[in-house]
Order: structure tokens, then sequence, then C-alpha cells
């Protein structure tokens, strides 16, 4: 099966019962043809430890963090959960919500949480700005133009995606950050919503 017959709401199961990655995801259901169980088992041999089976497990606890910037002209409001109240309100956990928070607070074009969450038609219709902006290139390479831009547009929406602007993460994304939190406390972190508030917007 190609990664191109993988759909978005299988990738997102396999994503929320293991914390892999989008990407690692895509390609190990893409190798099991398509099976969820089969594909659980790849990453646990590519990935070790990192990856586990958290089942069907829900992020039923979890924590709700506001940041307010200086100035008080932008804030921030976002729900993190996960499966026990013991992690709920263990440090590493609270700070990553806090410190999510404050990306968002510092990157007014992110929107959504994942691709997954990205509205079809919002899609479709930016898919079309670029195809018509594209419509004097060759046709041999229209598509991988349109792809580049789309892919590019998603990027700089999707939250999960989002490089930390705070120098100490190192350039890591959202994402990297919460599966490594999902690795340490062995639960199921999920970013369930957020809402970013700006004065005049």
């Amino acid at each position: 099966m190609s990664p191109a017959e993988i759909s978005a709401q299988d990738v997102k199961a396999l994503r929320e019962r293991t914390g892999a990655g989008m990407m690692d995801c895509k390609k190990a259901l893409s190798e099991a043809g398509g099976d969820i169980e089969r594909a659980i088992e790849i990453l646990r041999v590519k990935q070790g430890k990192k990856v586990q089976d958290l089942g069907e497990r829900v992020a039923t606890e979890g924590t709700v963090q506001a940041y307010v910037h200086a100035g008080a002209k932008v804030g921030v409001l976002i729900e993190v959960d996960c499966n026990t109240d013991f992690v709920a309100t263990n440090e590493d956990f609270v700070r990553f919500a806090r410190d999510v928070a404050m990306q968002i607070a510092a990157t007014p074009t992110v929107s959504y949480v994942s691709r997954e969450d990205v509205p079809a038609d919002r899609r479709d219709a930016e898919a079309r700005i670029h195809e018509l902006q594209a419509a004097d290139k060759p046709e041999n390479i229209r598509e991988k133009i349109v792809s580049g831009k789309l892919d590019s547009w998603l990027s700089s929406i999707v939250l999960l995606e989002q490089e930390m602007h705070n120098p100490k993460f190192e350039g890591k994304t959202v994402q990297r950050l919460r599966d490594e939190l999902t690795a340490t406390t062995g639960e199921n972190v999920v970013i369930r919503r957020f809402t970013r508030f700006a004065v005049g917007q």
C-alpha cells in the first residue's frame, strides 16, 4: 500500500496509540498494508522503547494552562490531556503545556493542532490558488510546485510542526517535544485544543 493510500484517520489513530510522529506512522502503515496492529509492531521494532502501544486508553485527564504576553495584548488558553491525574499534575507535563502556549502566542499563523484537523475545503482552496499561480510553469513540474507550496502552508498553520522559538529547545518541533513527553511519562499526551486571543483581532 502506498503512503498516498493511507487515510489521515488511520494515521491519527496510530499516532494516538503510539505517540510516534506523523511520517513514521504513515510509513509504518504503508509497510503494514494498512493494518494498525502490524504497524504498531513495526514502530516498536524501529523505535524501541520510544514507542509503546497506549491502546485505547483515552486521555481524560490533563491541564488547562494560560499564557498572557507582556503588555497584555496577546493571550493563549491551551488544553493538554493525558491518561492519569498523576501525570496531569507532573511538573514536566504542566511545563510542556505552558511552553506550547507561549509558542502559540508568538506564532499568529497557527490555527490547528495537526494536519488532520485542517478542513478539506480550506486545503482545497489553498491548493487551487497554488495551481493557478503555477499555471504558466511546465506541466511536468506543476504538481510538484503545488505540493511543495501546500506543504509549506500546512506547516505554517499546524501547531505540531512548529519549531520552538525558545533556543533552549534547540530547534525541536512541538511534535518532537510531545513525543519525548509521551515516552518519558508512558502516557497518551494529546494537545486537545487551543485559543489565541489578540487585542483588535
